[in-house]
């Protein structure tokens, strides 16, 4: 490899769309780790627990494809500024004590779920600024 990549592209693009993708992935399997404390807090079944857990995933899978539209149509930094504030509400919400059930347990997973579509912005804002022979190291990075 040579050093031609550091020469090329936007490095403040390719830094944000990292840290946007990790600061997503982080936020979008939060549920996880907190699934023993929030089942004990709620009175949830173990069923209940596991469901909680796998709908931030599950939307995040289903939610990538009309993201990618939408990041077609109204381009990268829109919707990611957009699908952020989707999932900053939903966080704040919570930190606010609204959700105390496990129907608003579900719909915070569902917001979660959002923050699971980051690659579908990071990936074409990145790939906007680098050469075809460096999009694998470049997206490497970004996503």
């Amino acid at each position: 490899m040579t050093f031609d990549f550091l020469k090329t592209g936007h490095k403040p693009t390719l830094f944000s769309a990292f840290v946007y993708s990790d600061m997503s992935f982080m936020v979008w399997v939060l549920l996880g780790p907190l699934a023993v404390h929030i089942g004990r807090d709620l009175g949830l079944t173990p069923d209940q627990q596991y469901t909680m857990v796998a709908i931030p995933l599950l939307a995040g899978a289903l939610l990538r494809i009309p993201i990618g539209l939408i990041v077609d149509r109204f381009g990268p930094m829109r919707t990611g500024l957009l699908s952020q504030l989707v999932v900053m509400v939903a966080l704040f919400l919570a930190y606010q004590g609204e959700l105390t059930s496990v129907t608003g347990i579900y719909l915070l997973g569902a917001a979660l779920g959002v923050a699971g579509t980051s690659m579908a912005v990071a990936l074409p804002l990145t790939s906007r600024w680098y050469p075809d022979e460096y999009q694998g190291l470049a997206l490497g990075v970004a996503g």
